[in-house]
């Protein structure tokens, strides 16, 4: 799922967006942003105000056990 987003501000880049929707974890989503938004590359660094942009959702976190630890010597 993604969350459609319209630039409002001059001087807007696609990673200070993402940091602002989704904090830090924001910049591990450039990649899957740019393909949803496929063009939005040739149009330059900065965001022209007015731009809708599909943000991307962050992935669910997934909590792993750890495996247990033997002790030989113990």
């Amino acid at each position: 799922m993604s969350t459609k987003i319209t630039v409002t501000g001059e001087g807007i880049t696609l990673d200070l967006l993402l940091v602002r929707v989704h904090g830090w974890k924001g910049q591990d989503l450039i990649t899957e942003a740019l393909s949803l938004n496929p063009g939005i590359a040739a149009e330059g660094a900065l965001l022209t105000a007015g731009r809708e942009v599909l943000i991307p959702d962050l992935p669910s976190e997934t909590t792993t056990t750890p495996e247990p630890t033997i002790d030989l010597f113990g």
